[in-house]
């Protein structure tokens, strides 16, 4: 097969060699995959918004919002929809293609989903993309939440399925993927991740892609992150444990082995120089988190993310559907008029 095909069935040890090559090499590779795909020039914006804060039943070993883990991060009720259109229209502003919606869940609250359900449909009236992370679906909830529209379901693996008891123990991997094949079976897009630097060896980051490029269809979207230790989760203690060659390598990989896929510079962007960053987009990533916040860490300032872009030539991907949803509602109000 040659460079750049779409497949499902990549071996460990194949990715263990496109990872392991030459650095020039891998990133000449991936940045030829990456053009045979998509504009190199162009990096899609998403951005987080957290509807439910703190208070999550699962042991997650890096996340501030566990009740295991004595963080600073209280327990908050869930967002109403009206703080949710308030925030789509900000970021809709700025630029951002996507908002991406995050509740501290092991799963969806029966009492809640149905206000899950109308931000999905709110936010997508203003043109936005949708993105969900809830934690663990059931069949039900998937169905209502294709029929809401929703574009995206994030629920990332984070590591490989060897290390994975070391991190959560809470859930077991299958139970992950079992969501995620659910999501994938409804139509609705999967965007799926990991962290990088909580530990791991360099045979689970192989491992972790190896996941992901053998599904029955590549994740839409593999927000690879850099962990960002926070005091008081068991892996405060692991800053620097990965060097940016390593990271990079990483996204590299993604792109090599998922050609369609977005590949997103996520969490742990602080972490990385101007020139860190620039390597990943050489290398094959192109999209983002934008804005201040992610759920609980800190993100670089949009103004910061369009002073690199301007260095770099990079341009943010024009939000199509929103540009749609405006000319609708100019449509109706001339038509209202008349």
């Amino acid at each position: 097969m040659a460079l750049g095909d779409i497949r499902n069935d990549w071996t460990l040890d194949e990715i263990k060699t496109i990872m392991n090559q030459p650095f020039n090499d891998l990133i000449f590779q991936a940045q030829t995959v990456h053009r045979q795909y998509f504009n190199p020039n162009e990096v899609q914006t998403s951005t987080l918004v957290n509807i439910k804060s703190g208070g999550c039943a699962e042991d997650c070993a890096y996340c501030s919002q566990s009740a295991r883990n004595q963080t600073d991060v209280e327990k908050e009720q869930m967002m109403e929809v009206q703080e949710v259109i308030e925030q789509a229209l900000v970021a809709k502003e700025k630029g951002a293609t996507r908002l991406c919606m995050g509740a501290a869940w092991r799963n969806p609250t029966k009492k809640d989903f149905p206000r899950v359900l109308e931000m999905v449909r709110v936010v997508k009236d203003l043109g936005l993309e949708t993105c969900l992370t809830l934690g663990m679906l059931n069949d039900d909830q998937v169905a209502q939440l294709k029929e809401a529209g929703l574009d995206y379901y994030n629920h990332n693996l984070d590591t490989s399925e060897a290390f994975y008891p070391k991190i959560i123990t809470t859930r077991n991997y299958q139970d992950r993927l079992d969501t995620i094949d659910k999501v994938q079976q409804a139509g609705i897009n999967v965007c799926s991740g990991g962290i990088i630097g909580m530990g791991e060896e360099h045979k689970d980051r192989a491992e972790l892609i190896r996941t992901f490029a053998t599904m029955r269809h590549h994740p839409n979207s593999v927000p690879i992150n850099l962990l960002v230790p926070i005091e008081g989760t068991p892996l405060a203690h692991m800053k620097g444990q990965t060097d940016s060659f390593e990271f990079i390598r990483v996204i590299a990989t993604a792109r090599i082995v998922m050609p369609q896929t977005y590949v997103r510079l996520s969490a742990g962007r602080m972490e990385l120089p101007d020139e860190a960053q620039a390597l990943c987009f050489l290398a094959g990533a192109n999209s983002i988190f934008y804005g201040d916040k992610l759920l609980t860490t800190d993100n670089p300032e949009g103004g910061h993310d369009e002073q690199l872009f301007a260095k770099l030539g990079i341009t943010m991907q024009q939000n199509v559907k929103a540009e749609m949803a405006a000319k609708k509602l100019a449509e109706q109000a001339t038509e209202l008029t008349a």
